[in-house]
């Protein structure tokens, strides 16, 4: 018995000494990214009261589900002609992913008809989305907690797109997400099996394989990535094989359609053109010029660790010649946890820059991973109330409908900064990402 009472208040005084912590950082809680783990548990709690309000008192506006619904429901009724499936707002141009899970979700609804229902499993998805964007940012911890009310609560377009719209496209970005999530595990081949699931879902999930292929070259080098690379491919084969059996050509046609023209009454982001040249064909050619030029001059200049060549990616990491470090594995896990997030990010950002347009949906795309951008890209010569601006400018042009010039230069604008201030500040290395925690801990 005395024994007993002399171990029992180890609990209570590991809790007390916890809550004393946190009481005494009480005015640094939302500043201090350690207790990014708290300030997101309390946000995603009330997300879900968030939610189910939205649900409740917010109508629902029918844009694409009615559409989904047909198009999964030519499927089921034995259509596996790509080119004959279609529903009211046009042809089916999704992956073969998209058409499994809203066939699930078609059943699930009951045919389609149980909105309120279809709301709450987007609801769901949110969740859960948020879950993983949240775990993201704990296990980097380099954007302050206070900024989380802003990947959350604050965007009333983004509630809208996953709870009054039920959008695909929030389905494709949850599954993106949770491949992020492996990445950060060193599940590599899962993690790659996973996003090609969200590339089946929908195309835009495209604009993170230019710094996904870049990752997995520098960690496994040319010949161990080449599987990877094959499992991906393999996934869509697999997915896709009932519509390729039958119409091989309008199924990648369909599907895959890099293409597809884009109505000018929808753009985001390029109001201020005229809409002849919206249309161009040579503007689109100096879009994605720009988009590779880009990508190229991030790999080469930013991504790559200075002092080796380009070529040496293409080597298995053991045969590279690396400069000696001598680092904790702390600072070598926090170091390619903020690489693996940075470089992800910052390649689908770009690829928003230069969208042929951007729709109200898409803004979901890229929504989660600003904040991640702004705060630890090493923009640190932007104020934190800069940044705050940058992000409500951003919300601001996505919820301007129909946009207006004004709308699309100001988003224009701030896409600029977030991408020079990538740019100036190059990715960090292992020793620099030391130096920052020891000064940080001295200040504190």
């Amino acid at each position: 018995m005395a024994g007993g009472r002399k171990r029992s208040p180890a609990g209570p005084s590991k809790l007390s000494a916890s809550l004393s912590a946190i009481w005494t950082d009480k005015h640094l809680v939302l500043f201090k990214a350690e207790y990014t783990f708290l300030v997101a548990a309390v946000l995603w709690v009330l997300e879900i009261g968030i939610n189910v309000w939205v649900i409740q008192k917010v109508a629902y506006t029918e844009i694409d589900w009615k559409a989904y619904m047909d198009e999964v429901e030519g499927v089921i009724n034995g259509t596996y002609d790509y080119t004959q499936l279609k529903g009211d707002t046009g042809p089916l141009v999704y992956p073969a992913g998209f058409v499994y899970i809203f066939t699930a979700l078609y059943y699930i609804t009951d045919h389609g008809l149980n909105i309120r229902l279809g709301q709450y499993v987007f609801a769901g998805f949110y969740l859960i989305t948020l879950l993983l964007v949240f775990r993201i940012y704990h296990r980097t911890k380099k954007v302050p907690p206070y900024v989380f009310f802003f990947v959350c609560c604050a965007s009333y377009r983004i509630h809208s797109i996953f709870v009054l719209r039920l959008f695909n496209d929030p389905v494709a970005m949850m599954l993106l997400f949770g491949a992020v999530n492996l990445f950060l595990d060193a599940q590599w081949t899962l993690g790659c099996a996973l996003y090609s699931l969200a590339v089946s879902v929908k195309m835009n999930v495209m604009l993170f394989a230019p710094g996904l292929l870049f990752l997995l070259l520098s960690e496994f080098g040319l010949i161990r990535t080449l599987p990877k690379l094959i499992l991906c491919a393999v996934i869509q084969l697999f997915l896709g094989l009932p519509f390729l059996l039958v119409n091989p050509v309008g199924y990648m046609s369909r599907a895959f359609d890099l293409g597809r023209q884009f109505l000018f009454k929808w753009t985001v982001n390029w109001r201020f053109l005229p809409e002849e040249i919206f249309l161009s064909r040579y503007f689109h050619l100096a879009l994605l010029f720009a988009h590779l030029t880009t990508l190229i001059f991030f790999a080469l200049k930013r991504w790559k660790r200075s002092g080796c060549s380009i070529w040496a990616l293409l080597k298995d990491p053991s045969e590279r010649k690396e400069t000696a470090q001598k680092l904790t594995a702390d600072h070598i896990l926090s170091h390619f946890s903020h690489l693996i997030i940075l470089v992800l990010f910052t390649s689908n950002f770009i690829g928003m820059c230069f969208c042929r347009s951007l729709h109200y949906q898409f803004y979901v795309w890229y929504f989660h991973t600003l904040p991640y951008l702004l705060w630890s890209g090493g923009v640190k010569k932007l104020a934190h109330l800069l940044r705050v601006l940058i992000l409500g400018l951003i919300e601001l042009a996505w919820n301007t409908y129909p946009s207006t010039t004004y709308s699309s230069v100001s988003l224009h604008v701030c896409h600029l900064i977030i991408l020079l201030c990538l740019w100036l500040n190059p990715t960090p290395t292992p020793q620099a990402l030391q130096t920052e925690s020891q000064n940080k801990a001295k200040r504190h």
